[in-house]
């Protein structure tokens, strides 16, 4: 019946590329016709288990089969096979051929509200989940310059990941309009590269806080010997727990850490920023985001990957907003930068693959690797992008025309 079902859910599925199938039996299947920029790829399945796992739920079923080694590819590699399932479904279309059955998705409904609540004692385990693997492997993935585990910006298609993620960094400063003097908070600092390039190109005293252990001892390493140690602390503190200081900061920045507040957080995160901001303050949050409507978070992520995340449609993102009087000044949708940034990550990952087996193990690899595969795949075929949100406490904060970003973002990369 399982294998029955994965043929009919296949045929449906896939129709550009071509993707043979041999199952445990020693039976095979093709699906699809040749296309120019599709795929081939041939898959095997090491027991009769993994049908049924995959008509369950797609996503997590053929995951935890790569992992274990049980959905073993021929041909090919996991990000071809996830590009050709993706590229034959497009969020555009709206044909969801390869989402779970009615009663899956009900069932990762429930579990995903169960598990949303986010308050600071699980959001640092959160936190702890991912980003406490080990600074060692995340040197292997990340550009060397600025370790910039988020989303880069690539105005030219034949840029390195460093000279994009440089982009990014100017492109976000340049939205915040800094001006001399101003203090700066970094939330989710990650490994001080924002906190650092603006400290290197600007007469500010920046403040970046995190909740990983792991990139607050390298973070401090790395602003001592970027030799800006006198305009840049890094602090161990959560959000909520800032905010109560009473500190009041000119300008306020967020690279990739609003996907782990939590659904629920969201009122407390712009709560905390718009007490945070000063009157004539400005902020750049920066997020991946959801296209269309809100959603729910998939089984994989959420058990993996990012324990207690959630990515945010723009319409609650701004509505959470605008409970506090943040004014949504500049909304930028970034539709394509991240699938090119992930396929970098994905390309180093497998350049270092013995390293990385060694650190930990050949499950972990495949994981990670098809982590990564869904991730670039749903930038350029699903429903995820990225928002760069710039908020105002007055109107009169900033310049009224965006001329100003355009102007600053040439000066600091010298073009």
């Amino acid at each position: 019946m399982s294998k029955a079902l994965l043929d009919k859910f296949l045929s449906r599925g896939v129709k550009k590329g071509r993707l043979g199938v041999v199952f445990a039996d020693g039976s095979d299947a093709t699906y699809g016709t040749a296309t120019d920029g599709f795929p081939e790829i041939v898959i095997r399945f090491g027991d009769s288990r993994v049908p049924r796992d995959i008509v369950m739920d797609p996503r997590l079923g053929a995951a935890e089969a790569f992992m274990d080694g049980r959905l073993i590819i021929e041909e090919g590699d996991i990000m071809g096979l996830v590009t050709l399932l993706r590229a034959n479904d497009r969020w555009e279309r709206g044909d969801n051929n390869l989402r779970p059955g009615l009663a899956k998705r009900f069932l990762n409904q429930a579990s995903f509200a169960a598990e949303r609540l986010n308050n600071a004692v699980r959001s640092k385990s959160n936190v702890a989940h991912h980003y406490d693997i080990g600074n060692d492997f995340y040197a292997l993935m990340l550009d060397e310059e600025h370790w910039q585990y988020s989303c880069g910006y690539w105005p030219r298609d034949d840029m390195t990941l460093g000279e994009a993620q440089t982009a990014k960094l100017a492109h976000i400063a340049a939205k915040l309009a800094i001006k001399p003097g101003q203090k700066v908070l970094d939330i989710g600092c990650g490994w001080g590269g924002m906190a650092i390039f603006l400290a290197q190109n600007y007469d500010v005293h920046v403040t970046g806080i995190t909740l990983s252990e792991e990139q607050i001892a390298l973070a401090k390493e790395r602003v001592e010997n970027a030799g800006v140690a006198d305009k840049v602390a890094i602090e161990l503190v959560d959000y909520r727990d800032f905010a109560k200081a009473g500190r009041k900061f000119d300008r306020i920045v967020s690279v990739g850490m609003f996907e782990h507040v939590g659904q629920p957080q969201f009122d407390t995160f712009f709560e905390a920023c718009a007490n945070l901001l000063t009157e004539d303050g400005a902020m750049l949050l920066h997020t991946i985001g959801r296209l269309g409507s809100p959603g729910t978070t998939d089984a994989f992520t959420r058990k993996y990957i990012f324990p207690g995340g959630y990515i945010p449609a723009l319409s609650e993102t701004v509505e959470a907003s605008e409970r506090f009087r943040l004014i949504a000044s500049d909304v930028e949708t970034l539709r394509l930068h991240y699938g090119k940034t992930l396929r970098c990550w994905y390309a180093n990952c497998l350049a270092n693959k013995d390293a990385i087996i060694a650190m930990y193990d050949e499950r972990f690899f495949r994981m990670w690797t098809f982590y990564l595969a869904g991730a670039a795949t749903v930038f350029e075929h699903g429903s995820m992008c990225n928002y760069q949100i710039q908020y105002l406490r007055s109107r009169h904060a900033v310049p009224i025309t965006r001329s100003y970003i355009e102007a600053e973002e040439k000066r600091l990369l010298g073009a």
